[in-house]
């Protein structure tokens, strides 16, 4: 359930830095932010995939400390990544 090629590429870039930025913080929680709404809703159809319940869990906490890295160094694009993505703080 990963997404796929033509997915990432126009993520990395809707959001990245410069030209070549492919693997910056924010395209990273860009993309894993896009992978955890495609599990949400594949686990409203399917509740009892605990598998993917696990991996969810685990895209999640990567986003989370993705993201207070990203607030640490640099708070600025930390906010502004949040209002983009429409993530809750």
């Amino acid at each position: 359930m990963s997404l796929d090629r033509r997915a990432k590429e126009e993520i990395t870039k809707q959001f990245q830095l410069h030209e070549k930025d492919t693997g910056s913080a924010d395209v990273q929680i860009a993309i894993l932010t896009e992978r955890i709404a495609e599990l949400t809703d594949h686990l409203k159809l399917a509740p009892k995939d605990h598998a993917s319940r696990l991996a969810l869990l685990k895209l999640v906490g990567q986003r989370r400390k993705l993201l207070d890295y990203l607030n640490s160094t640099d708070t600025k694009r930390y906010q502004t990544l949040i209002t983009r993505l429409n993530l809750r703080k």
